[in-house]
């Protein structure tokens, strides 16, 4: 499982002419993994082809519009759970913390909940706690993948083989509650502008609860299931 996550890390990763230079390495290292099954292997070799295919500034300017110009389809984890509420700074912060305490350094301009980052790190855990942090994010991970079938993107691959090497269920309702948002339109920049201008967010210690690690991670995914403030999309 360790190596397909990898894999999957590096294919929701930003398209580069690097990423399309190793498509013969990503699919003989999908093709050696002994914990994915046939269809995942599938899905996976058919996402690395279709990038490998594209011109590379196709291919970022596909990327880019789906995730970072559509916020509902954001690779940001707390983006799903916490919407503009301030909270996101305090979880952020605890996140970094539980990558810093295990030597897991992150650069300058990373965020800590970007998913590829995320995926990345759990791929080194030890099984049983690797199962405890991707089983806790399952459900935002289930609203993506149907956000991308709904538009028809090949993307979806690498949610459904996440998904299916994943043994905990995704909540029906909290997918539900995800999906909710209505979709935002990636053309509309002045209406972008203007709610990623009203979300701040700060980084350092000293604040909140001290706890953190997988349970304290756990609170903060969980906290979707509540209602939480979300943003206004027109």
């Amino acid at each position: 499982m360790a190596n397909a996550l990898k894999i999957i890390s590096t294919l929701l990763s930003y398209p580069s002419k690097e990423l399309k230079d190793a498509a013969l390495e990503l699919k003989a290292a999908v093709l050696n993994d002994s914990m994915t099954g046939e269809p995942e292997k599938a899905l996976l070799n058919g996402l690395i082809d279709d990038i490998a295919s594209r011109d590379v500034y196709e291919a970022q300017e596909r990327y880019v519009e789906l995730f970072d110009r559509t916020r509902t389809l954001s690779l940001h984890l707390f983006e799903h759970v916490h919407g503009e509420s301030r909270d996101r700074g305090q979880a952020m912060v605890d996140l970094k913390q539980m990558y810093e305490e295990q030597g897991f350094e992150l650069a300058v301009s990373d965020l800590p909940d970007f998913l590829p980052m995320f995926i990345e790190f759990a791929s080194i855990q030890i099984e049983n706690e690797r199962e405890e942090l991707l089983g806790q994010t399952v459900h935002i991970l289930s609203a993506l993948r149907q956000r991308l079938e709904k538009k028809k993107s090949i993307y979806a691959n690498a949610f459904q083989a996440l998904e299916a090497i994943i043994s905990t269920q995704a909540d029906p309702a909290v997918v539900a509650e995800i999906l909710s948002v209505p979709d935002d339109d990636p053309n509309d920049l002045e209406a972008l502008d203007a709610v990623w201008e009203e979300e701040a967010i700060t980084f350092g210690g000293g604040q909140g609860e001290e706890d953190c690690g997988p349970d304290r991670l756990g609170r903060q995914l969980r906290a979707a299931k509540r209602p939480a403030p979300q943003p206004t999309i027109q």
